[in-house]
């Protein structure tokens, strides 16, 4: 049986969790709330809970949103792959961000954990959950990339093993920037619609989504406790500007629940906080070869089965 307000409660929860854990690594700077509503009687309305955190010692940028929206028609990017639901009535809500540390050494790490219910006259309601957590980094450790994955898995792992492989396939395919024939990062795990087609009640999906919403900073602060106070230059900062191009090409021209936003009528400033503060772009850039920007490319940039090479290793 649905229960709505109980996803709705999980997920401010889970914001406010996550604020504080972050906000322990800024001596100063906190995040500030930047909350709105849209009333009942629009073609979309809904409430939001922005919290953004610019400036900080450690984090750049770090922009973490609830939100809870109704529409009366589903936009292209919700039906593309359910066109029996198109001109359907839906319920979206979710907890999204996007965190842009300082230090190039730091990467940067998105995470979303997402509810949509959607119900068209003459057509079965349909439900369900979607969610992940990735990561890109700049200068690659395969320390991390093992822990990020060690904690991807064990938040799949109470709800079957298959579910991990599965979904970090996923990842993988999910943030591939097709124009440029490369991952966005490392990947994770990466899940949609599930529940959609019926083989899962609604207590297990709703588990499995909890348990990768709660996972997300136990897979991330130990990272950028690690990289933090890492000694860097101007050489690393211009590399880190620099891809962080990519992560800008992939929301705008890649990413469906920016899509889905900007499509339904959604709040601008709220689905572009996940862009960095500072970026640049180099015409036909390529890195020195056998450099540690090289390295990125040649070790990090491409689908890797890092549990199984670090079990073996």
């Amino acid at each position: 049986m649905l229960d709505i307000q109980r996803v709705r409660e999980y997920l401010i929860d889970l914001q406010d969790r996550i604020v504080m854990g972050l906000e322990a690594f800024e001596p100063a700077a906190r995040f500030i709330p930047d909350d709105w509503q849209r009333p009942d009687g629009e073609s979309l309305s809904g409430l939001g809970r922005g919290r953004i955190l610019e400036g900080g010692a450690v984090f750049e940028r770090a922009g973490i949103n609830f939100s809870d929206v109704r529409g009366q028609k589903l936009p292209p990017s919700a039906t593309a792959h359910r066109p029996d639901l198109a001109g359907g009535q839906f319920e979206a809500m979710g907890v999204s961000l996007v965190i842009h540390p300082r230090n190039p050494y730091a990467p940067t790490s998105h995470a979303n954990v997402r509810f949509f219910s959607a119900e068209k006259e003459g057509h079965e309601p349909i439900w369900w959950f979607g969610g992940g957590f990735d990561l890109t980094p700049y200068y690659g450790f395969t320390e991390d990339a093992v822990h990020w994955h060690q904690q991807s898995q064990q938040a799949c792992a109470p709800f079957g093993d298959a579910l991990y492989p599965r979904f970090k396939q996923w990842c993988d395919e999910y943030f591939w920037l097709k124009h440029r024939h490369e991952p966005r990062g490392v990947g994770g795990v990466f899940f949609d619609d599930f529940g959609a087609d019926g083989t899962v009640d609604f207590e297990s999906a709703f588990g499995l989504m909890r348990s990768v919403g709660d996972h997300y900073l136990p897979a991330y602060t130990p990272i950028v406790e690690r990289r933090r106070d890492t000694p860097y230059g101007e050489r690393e900062r211009d590399f880190q500007l620099y891809r962080r191009g990519r992560y800008v090409e992939f929301n705008l021209v890649c990413d469906r629940g920016t899509l889905f936003g900007l499509q339904s009528g959604g709040r601008t400033e709220s689905i572009l906080m996940s862009m960095p503060p500072e970026v640049r772009w180099r015409y036909n850039w390529t890195p020195e070869p056998d450099s540690p920007e090289a390295e990125l490319y040649r070790e990090f940039l491409r689908p890797r089965d890092w549990l199984a090479e670090h079990n073996h290793g």
